[in-house]
């Protein structure tokens, strides 16, 4: 067992592009491709952000979408990022995380909405397709919600949906299954907390989970989790107003919300600072061969 770690970086020239870490353990990670873009946008916004890397489960097939936004481009016009920017999410496609398709530009977010934001995917087992969430800015309510569509191959979707709707701005949604249900970490955009979540099925009603450590630990946003070797739960949440990257967070009670963070001694995250990415669990195999093609930083 291994791991691939996708992320953007900086807004800066080439920081909003796609960047591969790998790791044995899932906390200390090996930057590659001589700590440079491994992926470049060239459609729309000509840069790509958050991006999250899923497998298909039945076809073994990787994919990796991602935000179409260039921040830097458009000289840190936030508001503009947000009221007019990409309504697009951007696709690559690869069967060994090495050769990989060209970008395509798919468009997702509902009309009238001015961006789509942070895109994920998690497979649905009870409907045995996936269920991509993003966030979108609507005028209505002038605030982001967290949107969905449904898809098997990542070229057909179903209309956007509203998937979590608040009274408050929400953004940054990530899902994982475990002990057979759904968790969900949510950024709440007034609080600038995580908020965790859990429901029987990705439709249903999902019942809030209170996590103080997550509340004490102020602002947070892009939350990941995975599974460790040992079978806990890792979060990983981005400090992006401290501008030190992310924070790894050992759950040791999902259904509890009980989790500690990780000391800077148990975790090693290389030498490129990593925002908003995605982590995915791979091969051995996979791993020899990704840095064997790559090389490292």
């Amino acid at each position: 067992m291994a791991y691939i770690f996708a992320f953007f970086t900086e807004e800066r020239n080439n920081g909003e592009q796609i960047y591969f870490s790998v790791s044995e353990d899932g906390l200390h990670w090996r930057d590659v491709n001589g700590g440079r873009p491994v992926l470049e946008s060239p459609l729309g916004e000509k840069g790509a952000r958050d991006p999250f890397l899923v497998q298909h489960p039945l076809t073994g097939r990787y994919y990796l979408i991602a935000t179409d936004l260039c921040v830097y481009n458009r000289n840190h016009d936030w508001y503009g990022a947000v009221h007019s920017g990409s309504r697009d999410i951007l696709v690559w496609e690869s069967d060994d995380l090495i050769s990989w398709s060209h970008p395509r530009a798919v468009t997702l977010a509902p009309e009238g909405a001015g961006c789509a934001w942070a895109p994920e995917a998690v497979w649905d087992e009870e409907r045995q397709e996936f269920l991509v969430i993003f966030a979108s800015w609507m005028p209505e309510g002038d605030r982001h919600r967290i949107y969905a569509c449904r898809t098997q191959d990542f070229a057909a979707f179903t209309s956007a949906e509203k998937y979590i709707e608040r009274e408050r701005a929400v953004i940054d949604t990530t899902v994982i299954r475990a002990n057979g249900r759904y968790y969900r970490f949510t950024k709440d955009e007034t609080t600038a907390f995580i908020a965790l979540d859990r429901g029987d099925t990705l439709q249903g009603e999902f019942t809030p989970i209170p996590c103080p450590l997550l509340e004490n630990l102020g602002a947070l946003e892009g939350p990941e989790c995975y599974q460790l070797p040992d079978g806990r739960w890792c979060l990983i949440c981005d400090r992006y107003k401290a501008h030190t990257g992310y924070l790894p967070i050992v759950i040791d009670d999902l259904d509890a919300g009980e989790m500690h963070p990780l000391t800077e001694r148990e975790y090693d995250l290389s030498g490129v600072l990593k925002r908003h990415g995605g982590v995915l669990k791979i091969s051995g195999e996979a791993y020899e061969r990704i840095l064997s093609h790559y090389g490292m930083a």
